[in-house]
């Protein structure tokens, strides 16, 4: 059958751009053996995508895989040396996860139940016009785009935060907020440097938020994945790359794609790890383990650490090259004991925040309780913070009585550790501590506790504590 007759001219190819985010710098392959169809579809594709390829046949088509990378195969069902759906069943079993859309002019059931089995992601009938296609190829593009979202929010952990929830209008943090400001638009690598608890992810997150990237912002902590796993998960692996590898993954550089990549804990990075991430730093090109082919990669790296990298250096346990070419810019991110004067103002936003979200009962932070939180060292920061008015609001306490058992060491007799960790046993233990201080005195622990006298002997009942 000839297409000719019905290949429209280069007047009818659409050359509006298209609008489907996920086609962001994709390349396609498309494999079909009538000479007509691969100019026609060359011609209106090189609208919409920087790359765009043709072969005739599958040994042609296995020559261009093998020197670029694809994001999307557009190919004939039937080939002249051999089934094309044989031929991306093949692809699929080495591990390729590239989008294939069939076009055929030979379609029955059992062709398209195989098509779908060998993991397409549509299938056009022949003859067709351009515009059908390109509905086609958003379609594929928005999935994968869904795909990759759904993937992300499921690793999300905090993304309420804005450059806007980063409270505090010290000196120390104005100047944060203005390098964040001033880097954001940049493609420039950062480095941001901190104490743990101090906000390192919440400053990259503003970055990425305020930077325009189209693509997403993932986060990963490289101290919390095996030397072993590391790599795969960054990278990404083909289908038998290692023993548990049943089928092909994207790595998070791919999920990241267009966006920005957080490497928290970046010190914790194994050495191997720092070798190849600085070859991908340096080529912009990735490879999943188990495979042989690079993929370009577009991703605005933003590293952090709680270490002194250059110390780290120096003792030889992170790559000198690597930290040069990480600290670009860098970032440091003041402790909670440089802010006190920010104390007040980040426990009166916990505390609307979190009793919004737990349901209960907004506590008051007095002149008292301010006194207590400034007092204290915070070696946790602003993380510890937050999780102190967190505590106070579930235990029903002041915000200060929640740091204050530490004031009460010399009173509090001693008790063997406890390691249930669960609300009841949390209350029970603070309850008793202070009631231990105060030598067995109800009236002052109720009072101190902020409960009825009543309240507090019906849980000693329920604890079967006697006098």
């Amino acid at each position: 059958m000839a297409y000719r007759a019905w290949i429209p001219d280069t007047t009818e190819v659409s050359d509006q751009p298209l609008s489907a985010p996920g086609t962001l710098g994709a390349s396609v392959l498309v494999l079909d053996d009538e000479p007509g169809m691969r100019n026609f579809l060359q011609r209106g594709l090189a609208h919409h995508f920087p790359l765009v390829e043709t072969a005739p046949d599958t040994a042609h088509a296995d020559a261009l895989l093998t020197r670029c990378h694809f994001d999307l195969l557009i190919a004939d069902i039937r080939l002249p040396d051999r089934s094309g759906v044989e031929w991306v069943q093949e692809l699929r079993d080495a591990g390729s996860i590239l989008d294939v859309i069939f076009i055929t002019a030979h379609a029955d059931l059992q062709t398209a139940i195989a098509a779908l089995r060998a993991g397409a992601t549509d299938f056009i009938l022949k003859p067709f016009r351009i515009e059908q296609l390109l509905t086609a190829v958003e379609r594929v593009t928005e999935r994968r785009m869904l795909s990759r979202e759904n993937y992300l929010l499921h690793r999300e952990t905090d993304t309420r935060f804005t450059l806007d929830g980063m409270v505090g209008n010290c000196a120390p943090m104005k100047e944060v907020c203005q390098i964040i400001n001033r880097l954001a638009p940049m493609r420039s690598t950062v480095l941001i440097q901190g104490e743990t608890g101090t906000g390192k992810e919440l400053a990259a997150r503003a970055m990425h938020e305020r930077s325009g990237r189209p693509g997403s912002f993932v986060a990963i902590n490289c101290g919390a994945v095996s030397a072993e796993l590391l790599e795969s998960e960054l990278f990404g692996h083909v289908k038998g790359a290692f023993t548990g590898a049943y089928q092909a993954r994207e790595g998070l550089f791919s999920f990241a794609h267009g966006g920005s990549l957080f490497l928290d804990e970046i010190g914790e990075m194994p050495p191997g790890m720092q070798a190849k991430l600085l070859r991908v730093l340096e080529e912009k090109t990735i490879r999943p383990v188990g495979g042989n082919q690079e993929t370009p990669v577009d991703v605005r790296i933003i590293a952090a650490t709680n270490r002194d990298l250059a110390e780290e250096v120096e003792a030889g346990r992170f790559r000198a090259d690597l930290f040069y070419r990480l600290n670009v810019v860098g970032v440091r991110l003041p402790t909670l004991r440089e802010r006190t004067e920010d104390i007040q103002s980040l426990a009166h936003f916990f505390l609307d925040r979190l009793s919004t979200e737990l349901g209960v009962t907004k506590q008051v932070c007095d002149p008292w309780d301010l006194e207590q939180l400034c007092s204290y060292h915070w070696p946790g920061n602003v993380r510890e913070l937050r999780n102190v008015i967190e505590r106070c609001l579930l235990l029903g306490l002041r915000p200060g009585q929640c740091i204050a058992p530490q004031g009460y060491a010399g009173k509090v007799k001693h008790r063997d550790a406890d390691s249930d960790l669960s609300l009841e046993a949390v209350e029970k233990r603070h309850i008793l501590t202070v009631l231990d201080s105060e030598d067995g005195n109800k009236s002052a622990a109720a009072r101190i506790l902020r409960l009825s006298r009543k309240t507090l002997e019906r849980k000693l009942k329920l604890w079967r504590i006697d006098d």
